[in-house]
């Protein structure tokens, strides 16, 4: 039989078990073995993209990177301030420095979506690629607090707060490559994820003017500053004395855009420059640098990325303002994160949450549930009444706080003369059933004078409704408690 009488499919067999052999008999083969996986080469540079190409990364991209624009963004805009202060007198921001409220967060907040007033809030970015920053954590006695440091990414990479037994002293708070000594007096050390970072101090607070005096000395220890002004005693502030900066949102409108998919693919390059790949994005990184280095070359690309930027706005992040594409379904009609703070490479429900419901406290910390609708799937609207009905040894487990908060469609706070926007744990004047169930009332309309203790007055429209349960018990996140039905009212 001659050679051309062989099948090619054996030949090819033939040839493979003979390079196999020889490698395994210790020789080489005589065709070279293809590149390990991970060294893989990156895209080539000048490859030709159509614009479905184009615009199928572009797309992907900018749902993936829609947070980290966003966090730097906000991060630029602080950086702007001339001193921590109140952003129009009424939402705390700093940079490289803490700005803390006294109070609840105003109504009339329109920084950050779905504040809540539970707590009392403070918050600041700290540039530690500049140095350290040191965090003065007081004693909080019983009352329950947590400290949240986010990278640039929304994850959440501490655990201080009460639930973790965290001790009063001075935290050092260090960027990823910090290499120094730690100074005399340090209780521990807290190493970012990114270069930058961003905390969220909250402290919990009763709706009584008791413990809003009570407060008052704890607020005032608590404290963040750069590494060189620290000098081993605790900084008292007054935060009634921070300078107030006005602002361009007026009360109604929505949140304040950090991300402009007009710019998007303009300011993506320094983002990915400043946030270098997760372990397993090194690809990711690689596929959209392509695409964004032949943007930068061919004014047609760029146009084609500039179209893609805006429909992903409006047909990927724009929905996920609605509770029913946010999260995982909990029961009776509400839906909660699984991984909130911790997003991995949850792309999608980092990008929710950064749309709708900006730095999540880890799972341990908080239990997020929330719904735009009834417990029968109709769209919520303050035209109509609701019943939220806790049965009896059915209220929210947990060893921190539980609240139930109002926010309109753009998930703010509905202004209303009660000034109802949370009820829960902080509220004394909540009214039980002789049977021990509580009901809370939501809709635009008063359930009767005898009820608005437990009302949360809503708009005509459209609203939502969004509980809290802060170090939640077990059950609440493995599902075995389920959130309340949500009755329209008769």
């Amino acid at each position: 039989m001659t050679s051309s009488m062989i099948p090619a499919t054996i030949t090819k067999v033939a040839l493979a078990a003979v390079l196999v052999t020889a490698t395994a008999l210790g020789g080489e083969p005589a065709v070279p073995l293809s590149a390990k996986a991970g060294q893989s080469p990156d895209p080539a540079a000048g490859n030709l993209l159509t614009p479905a190409y184009v615009q199928a990364v572009g797309r992907m991209a900018y749902l993936w990177g829609w947070p980290l624009v966003n966090m730097t963004n906000r991060a630029a805009a602080a950086a702007r301030l001339p001193a921590p202060g109140l952003i129009g007198g009424v939402l705390p921001l700093g940079y490289n420095g803490l700005a803390m409220l006294t109070d609840y967060v105003n109504a009339s907040e329109r920084g950050i979506a779905c504040p809540n007033q539970d707590v009392v809030y403070g918050s600041g970015f700290f540039d530690l690629g500049q140095q350290p920053a040191v965090c003065q954590i007081p004693d909080f006695g019983e009352r329950f607090w947590v400290f949240g440091f986010y990278d640039m990414r929304t994850d959440e990479f501490s655990r201080i707060g009460k639930q973790y037994g965290t001790k009063p002293g001075f935290y050092l708070l260090v960027g990823p490559n910090w290499s120094g000594a730690t100074p005399a007096g340090i209780t521990g050390v807290v190493r970012s994820t990114t270069r930058r970072a961003f905390l969220l101090p909250r402290i919990f607070m009763d709706d009584t003017a008791d413990d809003r005096q009570a407060i008052q000395p704890v607020l005032g220890a608590i404290d963040c500053y750069p590494v060189s002004q620290f000098d081993g005693t605790v900084k008292h502030r007054d935060w009634h004395q921070l300078p107030h900066y006005p602002v361009q949102v007026k009360p109604g409108t929505d949140e304040r855009p950090f991300v402009n998919p007009d710019t998007y693919f303009d300011e993506l390059p320094a983002v990915l420059s400043e946030l270098p790949p997760q372990p397993g994005e090194e690809a990711l990184y690689a596929w959209i640098g392509s695409v964004l280095r032949s943007a930068a070359a061919n004014p047609t690309v760029n146009d084609t990325l500039v179209q893609a930027a805006r429909a992903a706005e409006a047909e990927l992040i724009t929905p996920l303002m609605q509770w029913r594409y946010n999260g995982h379904p909990a029961g009776n009609g509400w839906n909660t994160p699984l991984d909130n703070g911790q997003w991995g490479t949850d792309y999608l429900n980092r990008t929710a949450s950064g749309k709708s419901n900006i730095l999540d406290n880890r799972p341990e910390e908080t239990a997020y549930l929330y719904t735009d609708g009834d417990s029968q799937g109709q769209p919520l609207q303050g035209a109509n009444g609701y019943a939220i009905r806790f049965a009896p040894g059915k209220l929210p487990p947990g060893q921190g706080f539980w609240s139930l908060t109002l926010y309109d469609s753009q998930h703010f706070f509905n202004t209303n003369p009660l000034n109802h926007y949370s009820l829960g744990t902080k509220n004394k004047g909540l009214k039980y059933a002789a049977d021990g169930s509580l009901t809370l009332y939501a809709g635009a309309q008063s359930p009767g004078a005898a009820l608005e203790s437990n009302w949360l007055p809503a708009p005509a429209g459209p609203f939502s409704l969004y509980l809290r349960i802060y170090w939640p018990d077990e059950a609440v996140r493995d599902g075995r408690w389920l959130p309340p039905v949500v009755s329209p009212l008769p």
